[in-house]
């Protein structure tokens, strides 16, 4: 019997909702953490110049956070099991919002390095236990719109960080951001708890307080569909991570462009995720994941390999929007599919935040570290292996729906 066919059975217990816009609201919390994630990435340069340091000491401030993020996305996620998705989503907005602010006070990079650390881990609970929440809340079938809400949000954060960030340091400097990005998760915290009876079931935990979560995670990787799945995870997350880390300073080489610029040329990253999310969302619950995933993959090494060969400015600009339709078209279906891991939803988005975040570590981090071999060249590398992994899909994913 189909695995996935087992899963439904087990969830028909749990409410099929229908009305999408509580994900809208409760996704507010990924926007603002993924805003403050990658709106760093276009300041690299002028990071460098107000620290008195090089471009690639400062941009270890973006792997310290991810890595610092996927690593507690182990703990939060079986967390939100036991003692609920309420209390893990606030707890980890109000992690956030802490040390968001205190990040504006650091004297020197290797503080910021630090905090950006801390961040990560006090805001490793927010998207991970969203997940487990839509899966709990709707059904498979509709999964993939809500999902693509999720998602929708998570590229909006992006995008609008990575360019209305790069925009407001610019004008308000970026201790100032960083305090009104502090202010925005403090808002939307208080916000969701408000509206909490509106939004969570607060009658019935996900499983029994008594389940090891060690066994869960065990289970779960036991599984070849599972390892092969967060395995993909991993490598997505370290392409497009690794990429997006090193645009801001891409457009600044070639290009010559200042942080305002480098912001409106990044606006396009996020933007179909933004836009068509959900749109994206139903096409894989119509269509099936199996044809979308490979599709996305290879568009997002067509990109990177484009862009290596540093064309035009207006050209890199579509390129970087095409690059981030390749995200939309696979990570939303990725996290679809592994909802059906387990019954364990805690466990099973636990460990899918943790690959994800894993890999965004990584990816920003491998670059770094062979970015002296030249950018173009490292962008080539990362293209090429997408390349190969664009066709593995085609067969590693071929029985999902």
């Amino acid at each position: 019997m189909n695995i996935i066919a087992k899963f439904t059975r087990v969830e028909n217990s749990a409410p099929a909702k229908t009305n999408m816009l509580p994900v809208l609201i409760v996704s507010l919390a990924t926007f603002i953490v993924f805003f403050q994630g990658l709106m760093v990435a276009p300041l690299l340069p002028m990071l460098s110049d107000y620290f008195g340091t090089t471009v690639r000491h400062v941009s270890f401030i973006e792997p310290s956070y991810l890595l610092g993020y996927g690593l507690f996305t182990l703990v939060y996620a079986p967390l939100s099991d036991r003692i609920g998705r309420f209390k893990v989503i606030v707890i980890s907005l109000l992690l956030f919002t802490v040390l968001t602010a205190a990040t504006a006070m650091v004297h020197s990079i290797n503080q910021m390095i630090l905090l950006r650390l801390l961040t990560g881990i006090g805001a490793a609970g927010v998207a991970p236990t969203t997940i487990s929440w839509i899966s709990d809340t709707y059904p498979y079938e509709r999964r993939g719109h809500a999902l693509g809400i999720f998602f929708g949000c998570m590229a909006g954060g992006t995008a609008i960080g990575s360019s209305v960030g790069a925009l407001f340091s610019s004008l308000i400097g970026w201790r100032s951001l960083f305090v009104y990005v502090a202010a925005a998760g403090f808002a939307i915290m208080i916000m969701i708890i408000l509206l909490r009876n509106r939004l969570f079931d607060t009658s019935s935990m996900a499983i029994s307080a008594r389940e090891n979560i060690l066994v869960s995670f065990r289970t779960i990787l036991s599984m070849k569909r599972a390892r092969w799945g967060y395995s993909y995870v991993l490598f997505n997350g370290m392409f497009h991570s690794g990429i997006f880390a090193w645009l801001g300073y891409f457009f600044y080489k070639n290009y010559g462009l200042n942080e305002m610029q480098i912001g409106l040329a990044l606006l396009g990253y996020g933007i179909p995720g933004l836009l068509l999310g959900p749109f994206l969302g139903k096409l894989a619950d119509r269509y099936g994941r199996s044809k979308i995933i490979p599709v996305g993959i290879f568009i997002s090494s067509l990109a990177v390999l484009l862009l290596s060969r540093n064309p035009s400015v207006a050209a890199s600009c579509l390129l970087v929007t095409i690059l981030s339709l390749g995200f939309d078209l696979t990570h939303p279906l990725f996290a679809a599919i592994i909802t059906t891991f387990s019954t364990n939803k805690g466990a099973a988005t636990g460990l899918f935040a943790f690959f994800l975040f894993l890999g965004y570590g990584l990816g920003s981090l491998v670059l770094s570290l062979i970015v002296n071999s030249g950018l173009e060249k490292a962008f080539q590398l990362y293209g090429i292996s997408a390349l190969i992994a664009g066709a593995g899909a085609m067969f590693v994913f071929r029985k999902e729906t």
